[in-house]
């Protein structure tokens, strides 16, 4: 059978589409995989991206090496690159689970497949020149690169990573390239020395991965089972994050992208501390704002004080606020919190929010994770603070978790100090939650700077003070499991070891308190 260049072309021109588009997702699927484990998106990202195209530049010098049956070693590259993706994810996941040297293998892949991107595009470039101009072909080829790259952006974060998860998308991109391989193979090989054998070969592991796929969950199970340890007993993947619940006896924890959110043996002294400080210095609560706090213990908390009309609490992905509102365990957590007639739920990011907001709050309290990235950083900025300071009225108080003062002292202390850009008198205060160790938060609002700023000397005291006189008036507050008038005023108090330091503070073009942050993970690792 003879191929026409009428025939040939297209062919050629929406592999280059597709392969691009692979190229892309392969970089996509190797980043997020590596910000699940790691942490840091925004590093991972950068490294594997950067090293992608390194390696991409290094295929591509190498291609000029490759002079003869170019239409067989571009298939033999499609074979080979389908193998490697698609076993990728997998074998991450288990060097992840049981070496130390997931570092060295993610290298290894990025070195691997984003060499052998890199010369697939030179090869089928240098093929299409055969049949049309040299301008002519690099116009359209990288059209269709640029095209696939595009394509391949959208789709992986709106569709293949939420409902496919990393394990079966690898498989699926690893297919896309076998079946382009085997496309190629069986449509040219008239004109191909081992077209036929090509294609056998390609069609036998689109067989293979497709088993894989259909064994991907039980594969992902039994991973995600080793990494975790505790029983797994939800798990999802959103657009925006991974999302695990797991159970030992009485013990229920929540992770997302493999960080623990909380356990329910000692969540309470986290949210008792994180709430009950500034709803007790704030002078009503009426409409209060909560930013992060998706699994509806913090609103759990806020709801004891009976004047609280309104609660708004803004967090970006509905899957967990969901899980908050109908999962068994979760309302049972939370006292069935999020579904009360008092709780509005905005699922929007919060700076976004804040930004085209006009309510304003008699307290805010932010429940954000840590900053680990300048996406979560930017929430922790002066200008961020700013904001909030405009959305509270006269009598109102703001809190933020602030992370660890003993595991990240320095990114502790800037979260006060950029508060201290806002605010008179932030009031850093800490506590003991024994799943995370020494956890610290920083209050600070107009009652703080206006009602305690005369007396210096006795800031502290006359805080505890107020906040105890208060909280002793709440009917609730014999119920509580932690806090009591002897707890408050050890909270103010910082040992030795936790003592301030000297830092920069936060804003946005600098984000100095990631670099705190990452400074700490680091060193703690």
């Amino acid at each position: 059978m003879f191929h026409s260049e009428r025939a040939i072309y297209p062919v050629l021109l929406a592999s280059v589409f597709i392969i691009a588009a692979c190229g892309i997702l392969y970089e996509l699927l190797l980043s997020s995989i590596s910000s699940y484990f790691l942490g840091n998106s925004i590093l991972q990202f950068s490294l594997t991206i950067g090293l992608f195209l390194f390696f991409m530049g290094v295929g591509s010098f190498l291609s000029k090496y490759l002079k003869e049956n170019l239409f067989e070693t571009f298939i033999t590259v499609e074979i080979i690159l389908g193998v490697i993706g698609g076993i990728s994810a997998t074998s991450l996941y288990l060097t992840f689970a049981y070496s130390a040297h997931y570092y060295l293998y993610n290298f290894i892949f990025i070195a691997l497949i984003g060499s052998l991107i890199g010369l697939e595009i030179p090869i089928v470039a240098r093929i299409i020149n055969k049949y049309s101009s040299l301008k002519e072909t690099v116009a359209k080829v990288f059209s269709f690169d640029y095209i696939g790259a595009l394509a391949a952006s959208v789709l992986f974060p709106l569709v293949l990573l939420p409902w496919l998860g990393v394990i079966k998308t690898a498989f699926l991109i690893g297919i896309i390239n076998l079946f382009i391989a085997f496309y190629n193979a069986l449509f040219f090989r008239k004109i191909l020395k081992n077209g036929v054998r090509q294609a056998l070969i390609s069609a036998a592991l689109i067989v293979v991965f497709g088993v894989g796929i259909y064994f991907a969950p039980r594969i992902d199970d039994k991973l995600e089972q080793k990494i975790y340890q505790d029983r797994i007993i939800y798990k999802t993947q959103t657009q925006y994050q991974h999302i695990v619940v797991t159970r030992w006896n009485t013990d229920y924890r929540l992770f997302i992208n493999g960080a623990i959110q909380f356990s329910s043996s000692d969540e309470y002294r986290y949210h008792e501390s994180l709430v009950h400080l500034p709803m007790n210095l704030a002078l009503t609560h009426e409409k209060i704002l909560v930013l992060g706090g998706g699994d509806g213990l913090v609103i759990r908390e806020i709801l004891k004080y009976p004047d609280v009309k309104e609660v708004h609490l803004v967090d970006l992905d509905p899957a967990i606020t969901d899980l908050a509102k109908t999962n068994d365990i979760f309302t049972k957590l939370n006292d069935n919190s999020m579904n009360d007639p008092r709780v509005k739920i905005f699922n929007e990011d919060a700076y976004n929010f804040i930004q085209k907001s006009s309510e304003v709050y008699s307290a805010i309290i932010i429940d954000l994770p840590d900053p680990n990235d300048t996406g979560l950083g930017k929430l922790y900025t002066k200008e961020f603070y700013m904001m909030l300071a405009g959305r509270l009225d006269k009598s109102g108080v703001l809190v933020t978790q602030a992370t660890s003062p003993y595991f990240s002292n320095k990114a502790y202390w800037c979260v006060v100090h950029t508060l201290g850009e806002v605010f008179e008198h932030p009031l850093a205060y800490q506590t003991n939650v024994p799943t995370f160790g020494i956890w610290g938060f920083v209050a600070a609002g107009k009652p703080i700077d206006f009602q305690f700023k005369t007396d210096s000397v006795n800031f502290k005291k006359n805080i505890a003070e107020t906040v105890n006189s208060r909280l002793e008036t709440q009917a609730f507050s014999k119920n509580l499991r932690y806090l009591n008038s002897e707890i408050v005023p050890t909270m103010l108090t910082f040992e030795r070891d936790l003592q301030e330091s000297e830092t920069e503070i936060n804003l946005i073009g600098t984000q100095q308190l990631v670099k705190y942050y990452m400074q700490s993970a680091d060193m703690w690792r």
